[in-house]
């Protein structure tokens, strides 16, 4: 006799298709923007600006244990870590949901006012706001002078992500323009090379000092 069909199973349904698994081409921060075409135009900083591979993510979230070793941090995907820096002065300390959802309104507002992916606009402006010269206390006994020296390709992205989020917060403080308006502010400005960017201004001084102390 012919064998009964196992309970549950409908045989007359159609196969169904294997899930396919996203690709890198299909990962897409807050299901939008697209990390796929995104470049970055300084070969020495281009290591430590993550956002292929594992550094493309759908949400800048991952809860990854980057300060467990040192230049790890390098791995985690740029965009989250301009959340992490937003997240400063004890009040916002932990609020890293708050500082998503200002970054994801910034790279919005950014896309209304570049008409270009916001994610390169901000990759943009890290290599620029990023000094390349920095000067340094040498010396001991009680005489210290300056020394300049010239910045590691790591700590120049370091320093620009600290500016960025300095300045956006300097500049929503006491103002009617919301954190998000002010980030995407300095973040154009930033990768225009303005120097009505806070960032950019500051790594102009540096450098002009560094200069002095060469």
């Amino acid at each position: 006799p012919p064998e009964a069909p196992a309970l549950g199973r409908d045989d007359t349904a159609p196969p169904r298709a294997p899930v396919r698994l996203s690709t890198m081409e299909e990962v897409r921060l807050f299901g939008k923007w697209a990390l796929d075409e995104l470049e970055c135009s300084d070969m020495s900083v281009r290591d430590h600006i993550a956002f292929t591979g594992k550094g493309a993510t759908f949400l800048p979230h991952t809860a990854g244990r980057y300060q467990k070793k040192r230049f790890r941090k390098g791995q985690c995907p740029i965009v989250e870590r301009l959340v992490c820096a937003l997240m400063r002065h004890g009040r916002n300390s932990g609020k890293k949901i708050m500082a998503c959802r200002i970054v994801r309104s910034t790279l919005e507002i950014i896309h209304l006012l570049t008409d270009s992916n916001p994610v390169q606009v901000l990759i943009d402006a890290v290599v620029n706001a990023g000094p390349r010269e920095d000067s340094t206390r040498v010396g001991s006994a009680g005489v210290v002078r300056r020394q300049a020296v010239d910045m590691a390709p790591f700590r120049r992205v370091n320093i620009a992500l600290y500016l960025l989020a300095t300045g956006a917060r300097e500049a929503a403080f006491r103002n009617i323009k919301t954190i998000a308006e002010c980030l995407a502010d300095e973040i154009i400005n930033a990768s225009r090379g303005s120097s009505n960017s806070y960032a950019i201004k500051k790594k102009d001084e540096l450098e002009r000092v560094a200069k002095a102390n060469r």
